[in-house]
């Protein structure tokens, strides 16, 4: 169903937008028929590319993010180590990362 369109110059932006709707409202120009309805429906036919309807563009879409290198698999980490509470336990780790600790 169209819409009627009710121009007023005092709503224009800019001066021809102006002159228009006067005119629109004097009655010497053709005021446009609008049917937002209808509008939206033949938007939808511009909402999908052939490319997509034909299904090259899944394909491209999967090319375009396929991954470039191998990715490795993950290995298993070990839990840490079981906590004792001894300090010695501690001090042996610290003697693993730091040999000097022995000085």
């Amino acid at each position: 169903m169209p819409d009627e369109l009710k121009p007023d110059p005092k709503q224009a932006v800019g001066q021809e937008a102006e002159l228009a709707a006067q005119n629109m409202a004097a009655g010497t120009e053709k005021v446009p028929q609008v049917d937002v309805d209808a509008d939206y429906e033949a938007s939808k036919a511009y909402s999908v590319s052939d490319v997509d309807k034909s299904g090259a563009g899944a394909e491209a879409a999967a090319a375009a993010t396929a991954p470039q290198l191998e990715i490795p698999a993950p290995t298993d980490m070990s839990d840490s180590p079981n906590t004792t509470g001894n300090p010695d336990d501690y001090r042996e780790m610290a003697r693993d990362v730091n040999p000097r600790a022995n000085e």
